[in-house]
């Protein structure tokens, strides 16, 4: 009787059974949501082409002084024989300026790769101390509350409320133009929209099992803050980063070509179309189309990427931007 019990089982059945829990344990293996956010971002062709072009400004910023070399016209270089018309107007594209000239004789595609150094500088340095800011303004508001919230929370609704351009103008013109200037201007006074957002998160995460546990272990306020809290708010932190920096570019741009940004002779994309309000009517029409052409392929691609960001690592991320 028993042995036939035994003899109804087919051997082959436990190795079967040893080998299909692995092969189902490695279907199901658990992927944290930055590795999802990152598969969902590859798969986003508008974010990747965006990136590729974010990439050639990048490289096209980095070896600006190679582009110089290759064409022998530096960034300050003043060709006022081939690089001007009989009557001193610019030099259109050709075999020996690519791009054309400025005003001056100028090589406008060295400059262009210069002024792309100025623009990513600014709007990754601005956008990094603004965040920085925000995020540890926003954190304390949210955490600690009650008075600490009140105060700093009407302080930010009191910076929204100013007209940021303006106020940058005017204290621009009182301080002094200068890229330290501009960095120091855009990033310390943009700082409370990403306060507002960070705060909003703040308030609802602390209120989480996780933080009570902290708090009831004797955790530090400072521990709880950015031990536990703060890797939590970092999604919606990096969404908003991403789409702050096509805003800090055109921030500088437009003081740049307003004159009380980064100085001359210095290249700069804002600047450029500035001084090509004057000559562009008078048929040089590249001196104002191609450092526009720069400025909005660069800040275009940076919204389409950030774009992308937003959707991988925070769906609901239009819930914080409203």
């Amino acid at each position: 009787m028993s042995q036939s019990v035994v003899g109804a089982i087919p051997p082959s059945e436990p190795a079967q059974g040893g080998a299909a829990p692995l092969e189902v344990a490695r279907k199901i293996e658990g992927r944290s949501p930055w590795r999802l956010g990152a598969q969902r971002l590859a798969h986003d062709r508008a974010a990747m082409v965006s990136l590729a072009v974010i990439m050639i400004v990048v490289l096209m910023a980095i070896f600006a002084p190679v582009i110089a070399s290759v064409t022998g016209h530096g960034p300050y270089q003043q060709f006022t024989t081939i690089g001007l018309s009989p009557s001193g107007q610019p030099v259109g594209p050709n075999s020996t300026f690519l791009l054309g000239t400025d005003d001056l004789g100028r090589d406008i595609l060295v400059r262009i790769a210069y002024g792309a150094r100025i623009s990513l500088l600014v709007g990754v340095v601005a956008t990094a101390l603004t965040v920085v800011v925000g995020a540890t303004v926003g954190i304390t508001a949210g955490y600690f509350g009650k008075f600490t919230d009140t105060v700093l929370a009407r302080f930010m609704d009191w910076l929204l409320a100013i007209p940021f351009l303006l106020f940058a103008i005017s204290l621009v013109t009182v301080i002094g133009a200068g890229l330290a200037v501009v960095i120091i201007v855009i990033g310390l006074f943009g700082w409370a929209s990403v306060g507002r957002v960070v705060r909003g998160q703040v308030l609802s995460i602390k209120e989480k099992e996780y933080v009570e546990a902290a708090r009831s272990l004797g955790a530090s306020p400072w521990r709880i803050m950015f031990i536990d809290i703060l890797p939590n708010v970092i999604a919606p932190i990096i969404v908003y980063t991403t789409l702050l920096i096509p805003l800090t570019i055109v921030t500088e741009a437009s003081l740049s070509f307003l004159g009380v940004g980064i100085p001359p002779p210095t290249a700069d994309w804002g600047q450029m179309i500035s001084e090509s309000q004057s000559v562009y009517q008078y048929g040089a029409w590249w001196f104002l189309v191609f450092p526009s052409l720069a400025l909005l392929i660069t800040t275009l691609a940076f919204n389409i990427f950030g774009d992308g960001v937003r959707d991988a690592f925070d769906p609901r991320g239009d819930q914080l931007f409203v």
